[in-house]
């Protein structure tokens, strides 16, 4: 429970230093969404660009069964090794944005 409790933690701050700073243009807006309960973290990027409504989710991490799951990365970060860097072990990595066949060559868990 404690490495459970560690890994929420690490990814809070990983996430929340990742808010991009303010933007002057009050049609833009990075939103941090952490659900503690069921371990579901995304940061969110939307707003207005002229007529047009955009949403994206940039970053998405999930923790199931004591591994830190990265769900989705559109960024040029690289997630993997920052968590590591920051106290997740390679083993708890579960790269969910590649297909299964493929997590075995990451270097990563496979799940």
């Amino acid at each position: 429970m404690e490495r459970l409790n560690e890994y929420r933690e690490i990814i809070r701050t990983f996430l929340e230093e990742s808010i991009a700073p303010s933007s002057d243009d009050p049609n833009f807006e990075t939103q941090l969404i952490c659900d503690s309960d069921r371990d579901h973290y995304q940061l969110v990027s939307l707003g207005w660009q002229g007529h047009r409504r955009f949403y994206t989710v940039l970053i998405h991490l999930d923790i199931k069964d004591g591994k830190v799951w990265i769900q989705r990365n559109d960024t040029d970060r690289l997630i993997a090794q920052e968590l590591v860097a920051l106290g997740v072990g390679r083993e708890d990595i579960v790269l969910g944005l590649q297909p299964a066949y493929a997590r075995g060559d990451t270097g990563y868990s496979v799940a």
